[in-house]
């Protein structure tokens, strides 16, 4: 068994609420967790309205298949274009 893990940081520079931050954070969630087979929430920044972090994991049986699977949701997340991305950080267990 492999595990994909994806920290992923997010910029919202023209959010001024908590709110806002929400609901951006919704949409994104939302539309990763239709497209892929993927565990998605926010893990830090909760209280930073500019910046969120999103904890995004993968299972699978191929280190590849993860590896390749987590890096499709980054550029996935990346053309939605309702937040600029800043530092990423990849992790795979094998069990």
């Amino acid at each position: 068994m492999v595990v994909g893990i994806l920290r992923l940081t997010l910029y919202l520079p023209e959010n001024h609420s908590l709110k806002g931050k929400r609901q951006v954070l919704r949409a994104i969630k939302a539309r990763v967790r239709n497209k892929f087979n993927v565990s998605i929430a926010e893990s830090d920044g909760h209280d930073m309205w500019q910046r969120a972090e999103l904890g995004i994991c993968q299972v699978g049986n191929d280190r590849s298949f993860v590896d390749s699977a987590l890096r499709e949701v980054v550029n996935f997340i990346d053309s939605l274009g309702l937040a600029p991305l800043g530092d990423e950080e990849f992790e795979i267990i094998n069990y």
